[in-house]
């Protein structure tokens, strides 16, 4: 199973705060909007999200057809079928994707045994 790009989506208290720390660790604005309180930060392929006010703890998060640069990967295991995949292994779901959609943008929600989120979010 595919589950493409990876990366953690940070909740954090001032977004603003959080960029200059992280990019005194080497990370750079990749994607994102600063006005809307979002953006994605890189460091060579490591990919972290600063979210304020979106959601109340950190995810991590994988991105289906996407590499760690959001290039459009020619093969890659759609969202769908990883979530039918995962229902075989009797992963219980905090969102699902409606299964009668067959194509495009999508996302569901597993929690770990810890309770962490994971979102798999597919873009194209």
């Amino acid at each position: 199973m595919k589950l493409g790009a990876f990366s953690i989506s940070l909740a954090v208290k001032d977004i603003k705060v959080s960029k200059t720390f992280y990019e005194s660790l080497g990370f750079s604005v990749f994607a994102g909007d600063l006005e809307k309180n979002y953006l994605i930060m890189k460091n060579e392929k490591t990919l972290i999200g600063l979210f304020q006010g979106m959601f109340e703890n950190n995810i991590l998060t994988f991105n289906p057809g996407w590499d760690q640069s959001a290039n459009t990967l020619e093969q890659y295991d759609d969202v769908r079928d990883i979530q039918k995949h995962l229902k075989t292994k009797d992963v219980a779901f905090a969102s699902e994707i409606d299964e009668s959609t067959t194509s495009g943008p999508a996302s569901f929600v597993v929690l770990d045994p810890d309770g962490n989120a994971i979102l798999v979010d597919q873009h194209i």
